[in-house]
């Protein structure tokens, strides 16, 4: 039999077996006594089983009806469940979302951001992949995540880059580590080379997109650097600068408080980095979601 025709033969079948009268079936399916007795027959005879048998008030299931019954009441069921999933996805805009970004961006950036989206759309769920800008964009043009925020790509192959926000880089340290550095080293407060020369850089290890980023900022201006100690993330290397272990390359907008505060002092000793672009990416080659395209249109509607 055709898959309509079986469904349908199933309906009639699960109607006769709860109501137990074809009379009272055909009534609550609104069509005749004699469709009702041919789509039991059918029935019957695809699977070559008796499923009733009549008595004085109707008809009973036999033990192969009962058994199909089983079936048949769990299947409608999951369908029943099924159509009820798709009603409460159209109405609430539920779905989920898997977006890939670093640790450091996920802190400082993403968790804010996510909250104000999902405070607008509390039913779509929301999965956080932390990894570095380079596995991002493979995992974006693999189709392994949906979004990515990253620093802006100087490659596409069919990523899509919309900005978000812009970052400063800067160079901060302790007031107590400059001081000691000065009683040292007098010279470095005359001499760039001498300052930096005799200075303890802490920066991102080479994992990071920053890390080359930063390099290329001093081989541009031909300073050569001294001891260099490799940190991890963002937030060791903040901590690190503050208790005085050297001179950090960080982020202004993630350092605020600690300059607020005093516990950091930023130094201008270079020219200031070029801002760079943070944004989000998504594969513009890839089908997207109704979930993945509320995000993308809230995020180009309330760019930062």
């Amino acid at each position: 039999m055709e898959v309509e025709s079986t469904l349908s033969s199933y309906r009639i079948f699960n109607a006769v077996a709860e109501s137990g009268n074809l009379s009272k079936a055909a009534k609550e399916l609104f069509i005749s006594q004699p469709a009702i007795s041919k789509a039991v027959s059918k029935l019957e005879q695809s699977l070559s089983v008796k499923l009733f048998t009549r008595n004085s008030r109707g008809v009973k299931l036999t033990e192969e009806g009962a058994l199909l019954y089983e079936y048949t009441c769990s299947a409608f069921e999951s369908l029943r469940q099924g159509e009820e999933s798709i009603r409460k996805i159209h109405t609430l805009g539920m779905g989920h979302i898997k977006i890939g970004v670093s640790t450091t961006l996920c802190k400082y950036m993403l968790l804010p951001y996510i909250q104000t989206f999902m405070g607008i759309y509390p039913h779509i769920k929301v999965t956080v992949e932390c990894h570095s800008t380079s596995e991002t964009l493979e995992l974006l043009e693999e189709g392994k995540l949906d979004i990515g925020l990253l620093g802006k790509p100087s490659r596409s192959r069919g990523i899509e880059f919309f900005p978000f926000k812009t970052i400063q880089d800067t160079f901060v340290a302790s007031p107590t580590y400059l001081e000691h550095l000065k009683e040292r080293e007098p010279s470095v407060t005359e001499h760039i080379d001498a300052f930096f020369r005799h200075s303890t850089l802490l920066m991102l290890d080479r994992d990071h997109i920053t890390r080359q980023y930063w390099e290329d900022y001093f081989s541009g201006y031909n300073i050569p650097t001294g001891q260099l100690m490799d940190v991890n993330n963002m937030d060791l290397l903040i901590e690190f600068s503050k208790v005085g272990l050297g001179v950090g390359c960080v982020i202004r907008e993630f350092v605020e408080q600690e300059l607020k505060e005093g516990s950091l002092t930023e130094l201008s000793l270079l020219p200031s980095p070029n801002p760079r672009t943070v944004g989000f990416a998504y594969n513009k080659i890839a089908a997207q979601t109704d979930s993945v395209k509320r995000f993308i249109d809230f995020n180009k509607g309330d760019l930062h």
